[in-house]
């Protein structure tokens, strides 16, 4: 199998199973350097880095750069410049190292960060509950339908109630103390309104509970019924700034300073280390680490 599609294919895994990662894909690439436009990798949030973008101090820089896109979710276009071409200012969406490591070439690498699309627990075993989730799966969410019982709730974008009445106190408990920002039931004004003094809420926690749910746009069957509560939702997201509440995300690998080249390098079994007079020094490669043990007059 090719570079190509080994790449494409681990990518189609990470996406399928839900892992956050970053496409870091060469796009320009200056004589002289290993790489070529079209070498591209995955960069996990650890740090480990699938794939080719150049020799070990680009690789170094470009999970640098990537792993923190995993929080911000911004694409972003890397330039890694030689040392004494550092003329190209940073602007928005772009970011200039300089590797003093590089052998003359320069090299840009656009860093796209994949995030598991936000998903929406769905409520219930009646039309619009179908309804839902074939909307919500159209419109690029990920749609969780449970027919009976409480969903489970954390991290996820809204829950929707469409249940007949089952479960209905329980699922907006749950979804509260989860912290989800858009708890939606199916319900006519006099029963939500019922379901809610059941639940006792305070002013901010009823705020978030939206019944009847949905947009005003006459909607009488089940499919229209899910496109307003949907066009709600949507409206939350792209007005409001609807966004799932945070989960703990996993500690970002730590970094160090090369002491010879000063590049900053990111710590993993594999990274160059050496231990000198009971101190700890990591390196971006061999090379750097080899210089510095013959100064130090110690064994590499």
């Amino acid at each position: 199998m090719s570079a190509q599609r080994r790449h494409a294919a681990r990518v189609a895994e990470l996406i399928s199973g839900g892992v956050p990662f970053v496409q870091a894909t060469v796009v320009r690439a200056q004589c002289p350097t290993s790489a070529r436009p079209g070498d591209a990798a995955v960069v996990l949030g650890d740090g480990s880095i699938e794939g080719f973008v150049g020799g070990q101090c680009v690789e170094g820089s470009v999970r640098m750069a990537a792993v923190p896109l995993l929080q911000s979710g911004e694409p972003l276009l890397l330039r890694v410049l030689p040392e004494g071409d550092d003329d190209v200012p940073d602007h928005d969406g772009a970011m200039t190292v300089v590797n003093p490591c590089l052998s003359g070439g320069a090299i840009e690498v656009f860093l796209e960060p994949k995030l598991p699309a936000p998903t929406i627990a769905i409520v219930g075993n009646t039309p619009i509950a179908e309804a839902l989730e074939i909307f919500a799966e159209r419109l690029g969410f990920g749609a969780q339908r449970a027919a009976g019982g409480v969903p489970a709730v954390d991290g996820r974008l809204a829950v929707l109630i469409s249940s007949h009445g089952r479960h209905e106190p329980e699922t907006i408990r749950a979804a509260l103390d989860a912290g989800v920002g858009f708890i939606g039931l199916v319900a006519s004004v006099t029963r939500g309104q019922a379901v809610l003094d059941e639940l006792a809420l305070t002013p901010a926690e009823r705020a978030v509970v939206k019944t009847p749910v949905g947009l005003d746009i006459g909607a009488t069957t089940a499919e229209e019924i899910a496109l307003s509560i949907l066009a709600d939702l949507v409206r939350s997201v792209r007005v409001d700034g609807l966004k799932p509440p945070r989960v703990d995300a996993p500690p970002r690998p730590e970094s160090a300073i090369d002491p010879v080249c000063g590049m900053t390098v990111m710590l993993s079994p594999d990274t160059p280390h050496l231990v000198v007079d009971g101190v700890d020094h990591w390196f971006c490669n061999s090379g750097c680490r080899t210089r510095f043990a013959e100064e130090a007059g110690v064994a590499s």
